[in-house]
């Protein structure tokens, strides 16, 4: 049945649903109309507003003057005072060349890199502007550019090196109107002769001369021409003296590119890649009437660093950079170490070099800066300063050991380390040549000996994440470290900048400060940019500071010390030694003598100023520093530096924190974790203690051929070893330990008399005697008949055995602890000790004297010594710290055989 009475009705139904889907379809298309007239109204503003916007800026751009196009204006560099100290070339390092010189595949390798649709565009590539629009978006605006030849030409002439908008704005306007005043070939020209090369070089003229001494630039080839157009992008990166591997990959990729556009022919390409980039360089440095050369270099490298400045900006900004450097110490510090006016045993070794910094100790300023032991220093060249030198040895105890125990256990400076045979976590044994050992020992005085197993022990009790976090705080990032890095094994390499910054904070109350040697820089315009740190970081507690301060301060006047000679009498200096030391494998690779080290450190501070002193080689290997005098070079380069810059006023000392207890000139503690005491039964031990010497024994080691001395005593005590075969007795050793070792001992009967020499109840001796016997009949006869064989070898040898008695006698003076000149130990790459010459033994040997027993203490030549240090010896005797002319002939077939005895003798 129909839903409709009659046809009328449907037709009357079906008209009003069409009217209402009319109706409809006009509401929707009204709402779509508002909403696009919204939008064009929106856009109409915003084009509006923006084009008021740009005409603003383009206002506010500056004229293109021709002047400007042709010369670039180098920055000007002042120091602390503000004074004027040089000026980085710009148009003076410049040959200028006109376009036809230059050939035209020169022309076409910049081209092909940097704008290839030159020809084409009117100063502005929209094409590339769309590419850089993309990247920006995800990447930041400044993520990528779209600067076409003609802008760059624009923003090195005339622009600030500012990455904003209203510089970008500038920049396209002044390419357009460049583009409706000059000629391709000029706006090219310009560009090839205004652009940086580095090294100094200004323009493809001077670069050819630089790179290539070629002073004809159609000489150059293809391949050098691929090689300058890769580096103005990033000069120093690209630099192919100094980075030939970078510069090469670039250089090909140019190659390719001229190949693509169909600039070269495909054998051209290939014969240009095929060039290898070392033989193809004949550089010929700049020559930079700008002295203090490493720390210009490093302010360069500062202020290439700041976000939207580009190395060329240094040369053609005119900038006004205001440094931190004091003229009177960088030109004490660079004639104490490019002259031998003050140091007298640098290696005559054309491969040794130097590395100083430095810092005021408050501010981290960096007030001088050597980076080499070359009197013409080139600019840009090696800085041993600033880039990594060498492992830092032991002067990363403080840092990685101690320090953080004090700061996160509350360790006191007396706590107590058991100086035994140890090993590493993975069971690999630590241990001293000679196997001896001091037992209990404090903090205070395992630093100041610079004892090996100590310091391993620490940093095991420490833990690596607490370590590591301590020396982050100080500026020193190391990956994973393990526990080799206890004795200086690290993996990464240190420079002085870097050790510098992290001892200044333990003399400044704690509180790190990045060092810097730039405060402000002043552009054309008259706009400033502020370098000065703002924030200073405590990177410790203070009573850590304060009691690292106090023990290092008895490393440079204890008679333990290692760091003696590094003093200046009246000045209240603290400072750590650092020996590292070649792995026996480099030994035999590089023919290393046992002895020879590869580099040697001294760091400290006072509160004015810190220094850091590496001295070695720029390559592992490439050479050695000797025993004796060449292992105190750097602190002697320290003390004449320390002592010149702290002339005239006072020198204030540490200041003792309110969070640290003690007696003054005893052990340390931090306030409410005092030692426990224990009751003072001192008069009741007396009586009861039996003070003597005990358990004498003398046992002859055939094997060895050795005879061991050995004894107990109820306390710490000094020594005195006596030996006789049937006449006088004559004293070998002093020592505190308790154990004595002579070696190669000749048959009869050997008769050893033991006095404890600091025994409060009195005098207390002991003797044991031994008796050594003469080898078989059956094997002499073998023995002689290999003499026989080599008569002169064994010759030789018996010279050997009649010696060696009187070398037993000065070896073991070495171990009295009053007399002896410690060294540092040394360590291998992994952080173990290698145990060999200390660059301290043999002090009489270098005059010829080995066998003097008595030992002349202060042999000066009545002489003295110049920076008040009265026990060095300064007569060519080796380098005894204490200047005592010690000599240990009782290890001394340890020394010669081992080379870096340093921990011998400072742990025994």
């Amino acid at each position: 049945m129909s839903e409709y009475r009659s046809r009328a009705e449907k037709r009357h139904a079906e008209e009003q649903k069409r009217n209402k889907k009319n109706k409809q379809g006009k509401n929707g298309r009204s709402t779509f109309k508002k909403i696009m007239i919204s939008i064009l109204i929106v856009m109409l503003i915003g084009t509006a507003a923006g084009t008021a916007t740009a005409v603003a800026m383009i206002r506010d751009a500056p004229p293109l003057d021709p002047d400007e196009l042709m010369i670039a204006e180098g920055s000007t560099i002042l120091d602390m005072n503000d004074n004027e100290i040089g000026t980085l070339q710009g148009g003076e390092n410049r040959s200028y060349r006109d376009i036809n010189e230059m050939p035209e595949h020169l022309k076409d390798a910049f081209i092909a890199v940097e704008d290839y649709r030159f020809y084409d565009h009117s100063g502005i590539d929209l094409w590339r502007i769309g590419g850089a629009i993309a990247a920006n978006i995800t990447g930041g605006f400044g993520a990528e550019g779209a600067s076409t030849i003609t802008q760059q030409l624009v923003k090195q002439a005339f622009l600030s090196p500012d990455q904003t908008i209203k510089r970008k704005v500038q920049e396209q306007w002044l390419a357009i109107q460049m583009e409706q005043q000059y000629s391709k070939d000029e706006i090219l020209e310009m560009y090839l002769n205004i652009s940086y090369f580095d090294s100094g070089a200004w323009g493809v003229g001077e670069a050819a001369i630089r790179y290539f001494n070629k002073e004809d630039i159609s000489e150059l080839t293809i391949a050098d021409s691929a090689v300058l157009a890769a580096i103005p992008r990033r000069p120093s990166h690209y630099n192919p003296e100094n980075n030939p591997e970078a510069n090469e990959e670039r250089r090909n990729l140019i190659i390719s590119l001229m190949e693509d556009q169909e600039l070269i022919t495909s054998e051209e390409a290939s014969e240009a890649k095929a060039v290898n980039i070392e033989d193809q360089l004949d550089f010929t440095p700049a020559e930079d009437d700008i002295g203090y050369q490493s720390f210009i270099d490093h302010v360069m490298d500062e202020v290439e660093n700041i976000e939207g400045i580009e190395p060329s900006d240094l040369y053609a900004a005119g900038f006004d950079i205001y440094t931190t450097l004091d003229p009177g110490a960088q030109d004490h510090a660079q004639n104490v170490i490019q002259s031998d006016e003050y140091i007298h045993q640098y290696p005559d070794h054309e491969d040794f070099q130097v590395g100083f910094t430095l810092l005021d100790t408050e501010t981290g300023a960096v007030r001088a800066m050597v980076g080499n032991r070359e009197e013409s220093e080139v600019a840009r060249g090696l800085n041993y300063a600033t880039t990594g030198s060498g492992h830092p040895g032991s002067t990363i105890k403080p840092l990685l050991d101690y320090g953080p125990g004090i700061d996160t256990l509350q360790w006191s400076t007396g706590k107590q380390f058991e100086d035994e045979p140890h090993q590493y976590s993975n069971g690999e044994p630590i241990t001293n040549y000679s196997n001896n050992y001091s037992g209990n020992v404090s903090m205070r005085e395992a630093l100041v000996r610079s004892l090996n197993i100590p310091a391993v022990k620490a940093l095991q009790e420490v833990g690596l994440d607490n370590a590591q976090n301590f020396a982050e705080g100080l500026g020193l990032n190391f990956d994973n470290i393990s526990e080799g890095y206890a004795l200086g094994g690290t993996s990464e390499w240190v420079s002085s900048l870097d050790m510098a910054g992290a001892y200044a904070a333990f003399g400044n109350d704690g509180v790190y400060n990045e060092p810097y040697s730039v405060r402000t820089i002043e552009f054309r315009d008259g706009r400033e940019i502020d370098l000065t740190p703002d924030e200073s970081e405590r990177a410790m507690n203070d009573y850590t500071a304060f009691m690292m301060s106090d023990m290092l301060k008895d490393v440079l006047t204890d008679s333990d010390g290692t760091g003696q000679r590094a003093n200046v009498d009246g000045l209240p200096l603290a400072g750590k030694t650092g020996t590292s030391n070649f792995t026996p494998d480099e030994r035999q690779d590089f023919g290393i003598p046992e002895g020879g080290v590869p580099d040697i450190w001294f760091n400290g501070y006072t509160t004015r100023y810190t220094a850091a002193v590496w001295t070695g080689f720029s390559e592992r290997g490439n050479g050695y520093l000797a025993s004796g005098e060449e292992q105190q070079i750097a602190k002697d380069i320290f003390r004449h530096i320390m002592a010149n810059v702290h002339q005239g006023g006072e020198v204030p000392d540490f200041t003792r924190p309110d969070s640290v207890c003690g007696d003054t000139g005893g052990e340390l503690y931090v306030c409410g974790n005092e030692p426990i005491q224990e009751p003072d039964n001192d008069e009741d031990d007396t009586e009861e203690m039996d003070e003597s010497i005990s358990d004498l024994s003398a046992t002859y080691q055939e094997d060895d051929n050795q005879i061991i001395v050995s004894w107990d005593f109820p306390e710490d005590a000094t020594f005195s070893v006596r030996h006789s075969t049937g006449d006088e007795m004559s004293e070998v050793a002093q020592s505190s330990d308790l154990q004595y070792i002579l070696t190669d001992p000749e048959p009869g009967t050997h008769t050893f008399e033991v006095e404890a020499l600091d025994d409060s109840s009195g005098v207390d001796t002991a003797q044991v005697s031994v008796e050594v016997t003469e080898a078989v009949e059956e094997e002499e006869d073998e023995i002689n008949l290999e003499e026989e064989e080599s008569p002169e070898e064994g010759g030789e040898g018996d010279l050997e055995e009649e010696e060696s008695p009187e070398e037993g006698e000065e070896g073991d003076q070495e171990e009295t602890p009053e007399e002896e000149s410690p060294e540092e130990p040394s360590e291998d790459e992994n952080g173990n000790d290698d145990n060999g010459d200390n660059g301290n033994n043999d002090m009489n040997e270098n005059d010829g004297n080995g066998d003097d027993g008595n030992n002349d203490m202060n042999e000066n030549n009545g002489t003295g010594d110049d920076e008040g240090n009265d026990d060095i010896d300064n007569d060519g005797n080796g380098g005894d710290e204490n200047g005592e002319n010690i000599d240990n002939a009782n290890n001394d077939d340890d020394n010669d055989s081992n080379g870096d005895d340093e921990e011998i003798d400072t742990e025994e």
